[in-house]
């Protein structure tokens, strides 16, 4: 049995549609709480690595000390050991700057549902053959990478935010997007109180039932994006062989 570590930042969440992904190739979700002060362990045992998204920024080391372990994680897990890794929003930033680029305040944040497009130059790129042009995909950001570390490549791009995908090689990949919410992610907050009211206070009133009409529609697409992606990593990685 494969074993999947997973970096949360908050609580109730997970990597979504990804847990059926890692049942389906034998891989269990070991999480490490790491907003609890859980400690991460020792990396060698484990297959791949998969870093959640959350409402800390990468920058607030003073805040949250346990993020200098885990950009130190993430640089070992992908640039030394050069393992599979996925990450999504937070873990997105996280890669950039564990690797040695620079992420800071968005220019202007996205939450909801907006378009993402492949570059041009990326599209031949393993990680995202077989995929559209273009995606509607679900925001939820106040910051992004602003500079991209020597050696990513970025995969799309969005008209607020240019670095919206990022590959490292063939064996790790992230996205500003929120690829790995699903239907029961986005159908859960309606008992988080927490997250309602988050939306609401970018979206005003009423915001998370008006997202949740116009996100359902599309998460066929979006689970075929995703699935996409996933399968792309684990052949190119060697997790799937």
């Amino acid at each position: 049995m494969k074993r999947a570590l997973v970096f949360q930042h908050m609580d109730h969440d997970h990597p979504g549609r990804f847990l059926d992904f890692f049942a389906e190739d034998g891989m269990v979700p070991e999480p490490v709480r790491l907003f609890e002060g859980q400690a991460i362990p020792p990396l060698a045992p484990y297959d791949f690595l998969f870093v959640l998204g959350g409402a800390q920024d990468t920058w607030q080391e003073d805040e949250y000390p346990w993020l200098v372990a885990e950009k130190q994680a993430i640089r070992e897990w992908v640039a030394e050991r050069a393992r599979p890794y996925f990450g999504v929003c937070l873990g997105h930033q996280l890669l950039a700057t564990a690797l040695g680029g620079e992420v800071g305040p968005a220019a202007k944040g996205e939450v909801g549902v907006f378009d993402v497009t492949l570059n041009e130059e990326a599209r031949a790129h393993r990680l995202v053959q077989g995929l559209e042009p273009s995606h509607k995909v679900m925001q939820w950001h106040m910051a992004e990478v602003k500079r991209v570390p020597e050696g990513a490549r970025v995969l799309a791009s969005s008209p607020l935010t240019p670095v919206q995908a990022l590959a490292v090689g063939e064996h790790a990949m992230s996205t500003q997007f929120h690829c790995e919410f699903s239907a029961q992610t986005v159908a859960g907050w309606s008992s988080l109180p927490s997250y309602v009211s988050n939306l609401e206070k970018h979206g005003g009133a009423g915001a998370y039932p008006r997202l949740v009409r116009e996100f359902f529609p599309l998460m066929p697409q979006m689970g075929r994006m995703t699935r996409t992606m996933y399968d792309n990593l684990a052949t190119a990685s060697g997790l799937r062989r």
